[in-house]
Formats: C-alpha cells, structure tokens, sequence
C-alpha cells in the first residue's frame, strides 16, 4: 500500500481504506478462485493496482464520464481507477464468470457504488462509453475492431474518446497501422520502479 501513497498521496480517507482492503479481499479469494497468479499476489500493490493507476497519473477522467474495462480479469484495471475516480461510471466486463465473481465480491465489499461488474464478452457489449480501459487482453488491432462500435464520439474531457490500454514489451508490431494514431507514454517516466520498464500507456483517440 505504500508505494500507491508514495505516487498518490492526497487520496481522501475513503480511497485509501478501499485501497487498503484490496489485500485481504484478493489475498483470501486467490485462495477459492486463481485470478492472480499465486507467484505474484504478494506483489499486488505494485504490480496490479500501481499498474492500472497508471492511467490516473496520465488521464483526468471528468465528472460523469463513463468507462467500459474490457476483459477485466480480476479486477484490474478497473476497480483502482473506480477508487480513484469516485465521479465516473465504470462498467467491467469479462467472459470467465468465476472472475466476475471476485469482482462483484471485491466491489461490494469496498462499497464502490460507481462500478458495476458483469460476464459478457466484448462483442455482445452494446453499451456506449467514454472511454475503453484494458490490460493486455488481445492485439491491439483486434481489440479496436471490437470495442471501436462501444466508443460515444461525443465527449466532455480534454481529449477525446477513446481506448487506453496498458501493455508491455516490443509493442511496434502489434500496434500496426495505429502506430501513427496513438499516443505512447512510458510508464517508466511517472514510476520510479524496475518492475515498470518497458511498460506503455497507449491512448488511440476514436
């Protein structure tokens, strides 16, 4: 939990509580259900939470914005953005139901009343959003081709709508013919941490 004060300091009482539960909550259900890999729990903080805040240091998601997180997983990045972000509406999806059991456990036991969790694949999700969030699911192009219909080209942020996604690695390939279109921002240049190096906030404005 340190290292998430350490980059967010000014959190209200409320964020930082929600924050705190995260451990226990996840630490007992990874028990029950593997949604982070047992290897890496101990490096919760860091490695899921800090990562999918990674969006917050970058992006100022306005009052009333809505947010679809795509293939959600356990939670991530989803469920720390909704923490930081207590105006916004976010909607997490996933096709695995025993994910979005954790995450519908995880969420009302934090009271996150602006988040809701559901099993749905991306291509039946009709809603529309502000904004797409995701980590690492698919190809970027596959990605686009699915969640481009669910992105409202009517927005009142200071940038446009879009998809942000977090990924890692040797991404010139995979991001194709978007490579002109995007905005890359190493996650190395807000996080002091090694864990971070060759870590992307990729931001495709639709």
């Amino acid at each position: 939990m340190e290292i998430v004060l350490k980059y967010f300091p000014d959190i209200s009482v409320s964020q930082r509580r929600q924050l705190e539960a995260l451990d226990e909550l996840y630490q007992e259900w990874n028990t029950k259900i593997n949604v982070i890999s047992r290897k890496d729990i101990d490096n919760l903080y860091e490695h899921h939470v800090l990562h999918s805040l990674a969006i917050a240091k970058m992006f100022n998601f306005q009052k009333s914005t809505t947010v679809l997180d795509f293939g959600t997983g356990g939670g991530f990045p989803g469920i720390p953005l909704a923490i930081m972000f207590p105006d916004v509406k976010f909607k997490l999806i996933d096709g695995t139901g025993k994910k979005i059991k954790v995450v519908k456990e995880v969420i009302n036991a934090i009271g996150l009343h602006n988040c809701v969790a559901e099993q749905r694949r991306g291509e039946n999700e009709r809603g529309i959003f502000d904004f797409i969030v995701c980590r690492a699911v698919m190809p970027f192009d596959k990605l686009v081709a699915i969640v481009r219909k669910n992105v409202n080209r009517k927005g009142n942020n200071s940038i446009p709508n879009g998809i942000i996604c977090l990924k890692g690695g040797n991404i010139d390939d995979e991001l194709g013919k978007f490579r002109k279109n995007v905005e890359i921002t190493e996650i190395s240049d807000v996080f002091q941490e090694d864990w971070f190096t060759h870590k992307y906030v990729i931001y495709l404005p639709l």
